[in-house]
């Protein structure tokens, strides 16, 4: 994680993530890797992504990663972990 400004080079925190539909200051992770227990769809907006237009995230800037396998370490920075399109459990936020 060291490659990313600001990041310590090892992990300093990990909670374990609810997927949520909600897009607010409440459910923003602020910028983690996740962790992926159990395989599945994983449905997430990337960190300080915007809206067209410049407003806040909305459901529609998520990407959904496909078949994300269990005990895998999904590699993007991410803000939020959306709860329709989410079909993986047991989750982690690793920051």
């Amino acid at each position: 994680m060291g490659s990313f400004i600001n990041q310590p080079e090892f992990a300093t925190t990990v909670e374990v993530i609810t997927p949520s539909d909600t897009i607010s200051s409440a459910t923003k992770l602020g910028g983690v890797v996740l962790y992926v227990g159990t395989a599945g769809d994983v449905k997430v907006i990337i960190q300080n992504k915007t809206a067209a237009g410049g407003g806040p995230p909305t459901a529609n800037d998520a990407v959904t990663f496909k078949n994300v396998g269990n005990g895998c370490f999904l590699p993007v920075i991410c803000d939020y972990v959306i709860a329709t399109g989410t079909g993986a459990t047991n989750i982690l936020s690793i920051k």
